[in-house]
């Protein structure tokens, strides 16, 4: 790894996809939560304010994706610690497998809703870790509800994509809070208003955090729920636990040490990506050979297949220690299984990964702190029912269970949590901090970072270029998906004639998730910082 061509060949660009600072950098998924999160750390807030701020105002401009009726799970290294935060939402106390008969109950309406944890994780990494008062962290996002913000090109195509399923939802509460006039999607460009989610935050930055889980917001929560035969009760967000510390996880690949969340989230299934690709050279991975893309797709299968078949919830069974996943011998064994054809052994059918839409945020201070948050709703726009008077969307992480096998880890019980697949990681260069990186994207996840880092670390590129580079992903099944104009031909029909399908997405498709990253330069002073090419955010610093 060059880590002088790495950082000295990155290029900023005016559109502040790619930047550079003196002091500190934020990283996120739209240009004003980005600018939460640097205004929280021009006032001397830490990395953790600013991470905190930027979450909340991605709740109201990025509502597609995440919001206060959602989940967020985070990796933060802080005084020289490095903390994962198992921030699950949790069952409500009501469900069980009787009630989800019917799929769609998981994924549409009331019932798909999970109690919402992100507001407990915000106000507990605040508390805990923050440096400013509450209501500063908050204010951002109150004055972008209230005064708006503008409606993108991707929120007006999920909107129209979306519009069928709002409309399935009796009440039409979603459609009326996110579609215009509660009809028709807004058109690009259009200033979108929230007065009742901005009532919302300001009476959550005047009583605190936790009033949402005991105070006005957690009764109305309950009576709208009681009136749409939801399940969540006013005792359901009584009993939300405080975010739980978990030890992260690591593992070396080349001559960095990558730390991720342990499950309930994916980190390990990232971890054992990485282990198996650190048994093929950097030389043939940057190759672009077609072989080498087969090597690749291979260990997607792979590493994906063992995640479905070995799921390991840390709330039950907790005599099982299942460090299989993780060990090196494994991960060679699992490498050398890989061969020129593709593993015909491995199933053909697609596991149900859940939803398709999540955001990720990084920050980094000037203190040695770092934040990585990966926070959402699940599907886009949620369960596609809203909060009513509260203004926001409700999740539908019920979708995240399992309802037909009693014996899995994630079957539906009462005040159970779901299955994930984030996976938002520190990097770490002789024992220095140096990255902070994550991803949306379901199972695309693991396959977004890995790729990632590979082209950072391996292809010796800079961030922006890495970012840039046309993505690429395979399904347990054997669904190669890449994105149209970035492969050579002869790379297409060389995995065809093996035995992959291959399907194509546009260039810079929504699909294939969304890098934000921070690097704080090891060759020098100063951060970088990348925001998706693929979606609407920015990274910009303080100097």
């Amino acid at each position: 790894m060059d880590l002088e061509k790495i950082e000295g060949s990155f290029k900023p660009n005016s559109e502040k996809k790619f930047s550079e600072s003196k002091k500190g950098m934020v990283a996120s998924a739209f240009p004003d939560a980005t600018k939460a999160g640097v205004s929280i750390l021009r006032k001397g807030g830490n990395a953790v304010d600013a991470a905190c701020a930027t979450a909340l105002a991605l709740g109201v401009c990025e509502p597609q994706a995440s919001g206060l009726g959602g989940q967020s799970m985070a990796i933060l290294h802080i005084g020289g610690r490095s903390i994962a935060i198992d921030g699950s939402s949790r069952s409500p106390s009501l469900a069980n497998s009787l009630k989800y008969q019917k799929k769609s109950k998981s994924l549409i309406g009331y019932r798909a809703s999970t109690v919402p944890s992100t507001v407990a994780v915000l106000g507990f990494l605040h508390e805990r870790y923050g440096r400013l008062e509450w209501p500063k962290i908050v204010r951002p996002a109150v004055r972008i509800a209230e005064k708006g913000y503008k409606i993108t090109k991707l929120q007006h195509d999920l909107q129209v994509r979306e519009m069928k399923n709002f409309n399935k939802v009796k009440s039409k509460s979603g459609a009326k809070y996110f579609l215009k006039d509660g009809l028709i999607p807004y058109e690009v460009g259009e200033r979108f208003i929230q007065e009742d989610l901005a009532d919302t935050l300001r009476y959550i930055s005047a009583h605190g955090y936790r009033t949402f889980y005991h105070g006005q917001i957690a009764k109305k929560i309950d009576q709208d729920m009681r009136k749409n035969k939801g399940l969540i009760r006013a005792e359901d967000l009584a009993w939300i636990p405080e975010p739980i510390e978990r030890t992260p996880i690591s593992r070396a690949y080349r001559h960095v040490s990558v730390v991720t969340l342990p499950p309930p989230a994916a980190g390990r299934t990232l971890l054992l990506v990485l282990m198996m690709l650190n048994h093929l050279p950097s030389s043939f991975l940057r190759s672009s050979k077609p072989i080498s893309y087969h090597f690749i797709a291979e260990t997607f299968r792979k590493a994906f297949l063992h995640r479905v078949q070995r799921p390991f919830n840390p709330h039950t069974y907790h005599q099982i220690k299942d460090k299989l996943h993780l060990e090196r011998g494994f991960a060679k064994q699992m490498a050398d299984s890989i061969h020129n054809k593709m593993d015909a052994t491995l199933p053909m059918e697609e596991p149900f990964f859940g939803g398709d839409d999540t955001t990720h945020l990084s920050v980094m201070d000037d203190e040695g702190n770092a934040v990585g948050i990966t926070q959402s709703i699940e599907l886009a726009y949620g369960s596609k029912a809203a909060a009513e008077g509260l203004g926001f969307l409700y999740n539908n992480y019920m979708s995240a269970f399992e309802f037909t096998n009693p014996n899995h880890p994630y079957f539906i019980r009462p005040n159970a949590i779901p299955w994930t697949s984030v996976s938002p990681a520190l990097v770490f260069h002789r024992g220095k901090l140096w990255m902070v990186v994550g991803s949306p994207g379901s199972q695309r996840i693991f396959s977004a970072i890995s790729h990632f880092l590979s082209r950072v670390i391996d292809g010796n590129l800079p961030m922006n270029e890495a970012i840039d580079r046309p993505r690429f992903h395979c399904t347990i099944g054997g669904v190669v998906s890449i994105e149209d104009g970035g492969f050579e031909d002869e790379l297409l029909d060389y995995l065809a004639d093996i035995g992959y399908t291959i399907t194509k997405k546009e260039r810079y498709s929504f699909y294939h998730g969304a890098i934000h990253a921070v690097i704080k330069k090891q060759t020098g002073s100063g951060y970088q910082g990348v925001a998706e090419v693929r979606r609407d955010g920015t990274a910009e610093g303080v100097d």
